[in-house]
């Protein structure tokens, strides 16, 4: 399938997200006052480098004129550059001579401040993707711990993000704990509502580390749904991003109603690669378990409000092994079913920790993004079904493309 398949502003930021941005004193300058990017720009040699140095700070996030949002990356061999200033506004440029307004999304005021006991904000568990406001006071996953039998990893195989280290413990989490120390909560609502007050927020999403028993995993999100909601009230809509939770626990949750929509992170479709890619999700709940629990969600939020969020491209890894052609045929199967049960899984864009800059790999990586998001959005339309705005919205959507082409062809 053609990269034509896709609606132009999509084309457009798919594009940016696989060739990214060339270096210039104007990028650099932007990292000042940006959201700042965890992956510096790397200098390749021979390349034109006014710093000096062989790395260089980068914004995060990249914002046209209309709201679409996406993740910078740089490369020296992109047609892409960005010119112009904070104050006087930034164009993004191509060699061959288009040109189009662009702003970075900048780093909030209150992530810059701190609570009333002296407390970072930027430490109290609460973080920025564009509109969304993140609320993760629970950061390490117990499934980094939990190795199998013969001493193997049982983390996702894409996963960093879930090992216990500076975070937890700054955050007061004790990994056998299911509830976090009252001072964590109390930072993470002066944070929220600090960040609320300076405005931009339009959903909160609560994520957090796993834990091998899915009933206290419950029982965490639970109780964050409701110390979140008191700060939020009708201020924004609240999501849970926990793992898949037992039918009793998922009836209490939406009796209390503390939260809009749920979201439960299959990641990959069929159950051997589920196997494979999530070990601990496996081990400890089940590929069929965990659809059902989706299943349980949509009786009672709704078509339309029940999600699972899935990695486009770890596929591709060797330990999985499969071609581009492949992934994208089981990957768009599995949209599919999904759909026709009334959740909506939603594709993010795996980037490799590694970089794997070979034309291949990054060719391979585009042709199954590009395919898979064509492909689903004509099954998203049978089915009736469009990613709602109170989940996430394209302000948000920096490693995904369904909220840009629902809005392109609606």
């Amino acid at each position: 399938m053609a990269m034509t398949d896709l609606p132009p502003q999509a084309r457009l930021k798919s594009d940016l997200m696989f060739n990214g941005l060339r270096y210039t004193p104007s990028l650099g300058a932007a990292a000042e006052h940006a959201f700042p990017n965890w992956s510096p720009y790397r200098f390749q040699p021979g390349e034109a480098n006014p710093t000096g140095r062989p790395t260089a700070p980068l914004p995060y996030l990249l914002r046209l004129a209309d709201g679409t949002t996406l993740r910078v990356r740089g490369s020296g061999k992109s047609a892409w550059s960005v010119d112009g200033d904070k104050d006087g506004g930034y164009h993004l440029r191509h060699d061959d001579g288009r040109a189009l307004p662009v702003s970075f999304v900048p780093l909030p005021g209150w992530m810059r401040g701190a609570t009333a006991d002296g407390t970072p904000m930027a430490q109290c568990g609460v973080s920025m993707l564009g509109s969304m406001a993140v609320v993760n006071v629970a950061p390490g996953c117990q499934y980094f711990q939990a190795d199998g039998p013969n001493g193997e990893s049982r983390r996702c195989l894409f996963c960093t993000y879930g090992a216990p280290d500076m975070r937890s413990k700054t955050l007061g989490q004790d990994m056998d704990a299911v509830l976090l120390p009252a001072g964590t909560y109390a930072h993470m609502a002066e944070t929220l509502d600090t960040a609320l007050n300076e405005g931009g927020i339009r959903t909160v999403y609560l994520v957090g580390g796993s834990m091998t028993d899915w009933s206290r995993e419950a029982d965490r999100f639970i109780d964050l749904a409701d110390k979140v909601r008191a700060v939020v009230g009708d201020r924004a809509t609240i999501s849970c991003g926990s793992g898949a939770l037992p039918d009793d626990k998922l009836k209490d949750l939406h009796a209390r109603g503390t939260v809009d929509n749920v979201c439960f992170n299959l990641e990959v479709w069929s159950e051997p690669l589920f196997a494979k890619v999530c070990p601990g999700k496996q081990a400890f709940v089940g590929h069929d378990r965990w659809i059902a629990s989706l299943e349980t969600a949509v009786g009672l939020w709704g078509r339309g409000r029940v999600y699972s969020a899935m990695v486009a491209g770890v596929e591709l890894e060797p330990e999985v092994g499969l071609t581009w052609e492949q992934a994208a045929e089981t990957a768009l199967k599995g949209a599919e079913d999904l759909c026709s049960r009334g959740i909506i899984p939603v594709y993010s864009l795996y980037w490799p920790l590694g970089g794997k800059d070979h034309p291949d790999y990054l060719s391979n990586l585009m042709n199954l993004f590009e395919t898979l998001n064509a492909g689903y959005a004509a099954i998203r339309r049978r089915h009736g079904l469009h990613i709602w705005d109170g989940f996430l919205t394209h302000q948000a959507a920096y490693m995904q493309l369904e909220c840009d082409i629902d809005r392109e062809v609606a």
